[in-house]
């Protein structure tokens, strides 16, 4: 198939429901070799049934062990890696500081941390060698979180916070070889990433009421994102030839953040 991403060869971390498996759908469209790893064995099934093309693992993005082998999988059979693509993420649904206890606070933290920037940090690191090999980029997800104090809780936004210093830094760290941007969705509809289990949190954020009028409501288009809005900026990072000279980048798609 020829596309983009043609002959390219990305591993994406997460990918089992909303913008993660749009964008794993997206690449394989646009050419790419896409090998996931996803928690959810439910979910991975899911994926294999959409779409033959895609190579889906079972596994924790926070286990370096497992990530290590995600990376060698995702390189076979040639050696090449393309590209590392992060959508692993959990919600903390709202938190506040105020209403989190003594003894519920530092779990809570400890889990967004390693989930949302922690398990980046360990991909980058596992693919960085042959990343460095192809020239290849990096792609971490964010959120409007990351910019503005909306769509989330202090512990949910300081995470994606982080991982705009991460973008800076790791685009500084691995130049000039790999080129390391990011995108930063607004809220969107149909995704079900999950809650803060060290909080009991069951609900998926689909499940909101109300979530995606407050979404429309909240950005100057008047519209509420669906996953598949933001792919393009996903696939432009990962080309090789399109973002040649695009490094330390996040792309909001949001809809235009309304204050």
């Amino acid at each position: 198939m020829t596309g983009a991403l043609s002959g390219r060869a990305i591993l994406l971390t997460g990918g089992g429901s909303g913008i993660g498996r749009a964008v794993a759908l997206a690449y394989a469209g646009q050419g790419a070799t896409v090998t996931l790893l996803e928690r959810s064995a439910d979910n991975a099934e899911q994926l294999r049934r959409a779409d033959d093309r895609l190579r889906v693992l079972v596994g924790d993005a926070t286990d370096p062990s497992v990530v290590e082998e995600a990376v060698a999988a995702a390189a076979e059979p040639t050696g090449q890696l393309d590209n590392l693509t992060c959508t692993v993420g959990v919600f903390d649904f709202y938190a506040s500081l105020k209403e989190l206890s003594a003894d519920d606070l530092p779990r809570a933290a400890e889990e967004v941390w390693r989930v949302n920037v922690l398990s980046v940090l360990i991909a980058a690191r596992a693919a960085y060698p042959r990343l460095r090999a192809s020239r290849g980029s990096v792609t971490l997800t964010l959120s409007e979180s990351a910019f503005h104090p909306v769509g989330g809780g202090v512990l949910y936004g300081s995470a994606k916070w982080a991982l705009r210093g991460v973008v800076a830094h790791l685009a500084k760290d691995f130049a000039p070889e790999v080129r390391v941007n990011g995108v930063a969705p607004g809220g969107t509809t149909g995704t079900r990433f999950g809650g803060l289990r060290s909080l009991g949190q069951t609900r998926t954020a689909d499940q909101v009421e109300g979530r995606d009028e407050r979404i429309a409501a909240s950005n100057l288009l008047g519209v509420t994102p669906r996953p598949e809005d933001h792919t393009a900026a996903y696939v432009y990072l990962a080309d090789p030839v399109a973002a040649r000279v695009v490094t330390g980048v996040v792309v909001p798609t949001d809809g235009g953040r309304r204050m």
